[in-house]
């Protein structure tokens, strides 16, 4: 069972897990239940910190700026949806590139 932790750690374990998540499987195949059994909570606290799946996906792409993830960056690029790739469109050029050019290998 895990020790009840105060709301911002929370919602920096459940995004930590959107994030772990997002780089192996890839940001357009999460899912709340996903993060919820990785971040061991229930999907209502993802809910109650995030809302939407947009909103945690804007939140795994700005850690990804935050971080230089290029691996999420690039996954949110050519994301299948549009408002996933234009939430990446945001990030710096410099990023962008990157992480297009690692993609490209």
């Amino acid at each position: 069972m895990s020790i009840p932790q105060p709301d911002h750690i929370r919602k920096t374990t459940i995004l930590a897990a959107a994030v772990k998540l997002s780089e192996e499987f890839g940001i357009s195949e999460i899912s709340r239940e996903k993060i919820a059994a990785l971040a061991e909570c229930s999907t209502g606290l993802v809910n109650m910190h995030f809302g939407t799946m947009l909103n945690l996906r804007r939140a795994i792409v700005g850690e990804a700026v935050r971080t230089k993830n290029l691996n999420i960056i690039a996954q949110a690029l050519v994301a299948p949806d549009v408002k996933t790739r234009n939430l990446a469109r945001r990030a710096p050029e410099a990023l962008r590139r990157a992480a297009l050019e690692a993609l490209m290998g």
